[in-house]
């Protein structure tokens, strides 16, 4: 994949700040009275892992003006080497605009975890075109990748029709396009037109697409997998063709991928994943990891896919480091990896956990 050379911005991503809230240790939500808070958005988090490497990342976003929480929200990007750009919307009283809350547990061996997501009044909702210079952005200053997410643009309408106007402005400029579906029903209720003609018009400027069997189904209209013979082969065969299907309906786009999991426990997850770069597959067989917390990891995944493709290392290597950055992310409190180095992420692909002094 040729990436465009000048460019002041690796990657550069639209999104709505919020925070997670978590109560430690594992305990959920309803037992506990102490709880731990950290700035997220499943955007950011796929920028942290070029970020934390070195790479130069912006996201594009809101803030309540005066807000403490956008404070954090801001200190945090910072800490995470993130550059940030957006307007400062007027709280307007306390029945006004906020950050959305996340509010969630980490689950513990046969507990699984629980999420719920409090948005109401959220200010990333009024995500405006008008807002941003984006032609200075793409034009003068440069983005190599773009990265846009199901979950931004299916949040509100005017979210959706910022998520358009970026994919256009990328593509004038040259920028590659990265396409997380995310779907989720919740954002899609009684909008299904409306997001079935935002979320194909993306998927049909993108280069790079990522998404699992619900994901195209339901996003782009393309048939899942077939029912096929049982095993881990049968189930990989099965997702091979549905890819495929994607690529002949998506043509413009050059890389495909999903990841592959099964959950043992909380605490254990068989994790594996599918790309398809060009003409070639790429396929990480499923293979226990230990979780922390497994909020983040696919956003691990696309984070370290993205730096992969980046470097401009062989495709090969793409997809097995984006497997070891989606694995680095679950042992992690924050929703984002942070990886002190290639070596460490290196370290496990190879299954090498040994100290390092």
């Amino acid at each position: 994949m040729k990436l465009k050379k000048n460019y002041k911005y690796a990657l550069l991503t639209p999104t709505s700040m919020g925070v997670r809230i978590t109560p430690p240790n594992g305990q959920p939500v309803h037992a506990s009275r102490s709880f731990e808070m950290r700035a997220t958005s499943a955007e950011s988090n796929v920028l942290s892992i070029s970020s934390f490497l070195g790479m130069p990342a912006k996201v594009l976003t809101n803030f309540v003006k005066g807000s403490p929480i956008a404070q954090i929200i801001k200190d945090d990007l910072a800490s995470r080497h993130i550059e940030y750009e957006g307007p400062e919307i007027e709280q307007g009283g306390a029945w006004g605009y906020r950050h959305q809350i996340n509010i969630a547990d980490s689950g513990y061996g046969s507990r699984g975890p629980r999420v719920h997501n409090d948005r109401t009044g959220e200010v990333g909702l009024t995500l405006n075109v008008k807002d941003f210079d984006l032609d200075r952005i793409f034009g003068e200053e440069g983005v190599a990748i773009v990265h846009l997410s199901g979950l931004n643009a299916a949040l509100s309408p005017e979210t959706g029709k910022f998520s358009l106007e970026v994919a256009r402005a990328a593509k004038k400029y040259g920028s590659r396009i990265s396409f997380d579906l995310n779907y989720r029903a919740s954002f899609w209720k009684g909008r299904e037109d409306e997001l079935s003609a935002i979320f194909k018009e993306i998927a049909g400027v993108s280069d790079i697409l990522v998404g699992n069997e619900e994901d195209f189904q339901l996003c782009l209209g393309i048939k899942g997998p077939e029912a096929g013979g049982e095993g881990l082969n049968a189930k990989i065969d099965s997702f091979k063709e549905m890819i495929s299907r994607v690529k002949k309906e998506y043509s413009n786009a050059s890389v495909f991928a999903t990841t592959l999991r099964e959950v043992v426990n909380t605490n254990t997850h068989q994790w594996g994943a599918i790309m398809l770069s060009g003409e070639e597959w790429h396929v990480v067989e499923p293979r226990p990891i230990g979780v922390l917390d497994r909020i983040g990891g696919g956003d691990g995944f696309v984070g370290g896919l993205l730096y992969s493709i980046l470097k401009e290392w062989d495709a090969e290597k793409w997809i097995q480091f984006a497997w070891a950055t989606g694995a680095l992310a679950v042992t992690l409190y924050t929703d984002y990896g942070q990886p002190a180095d290639e070596e460490q992420v290196w370290s496990i692909w190879e299954g090498n956990a040994r100290v390092k002094r």
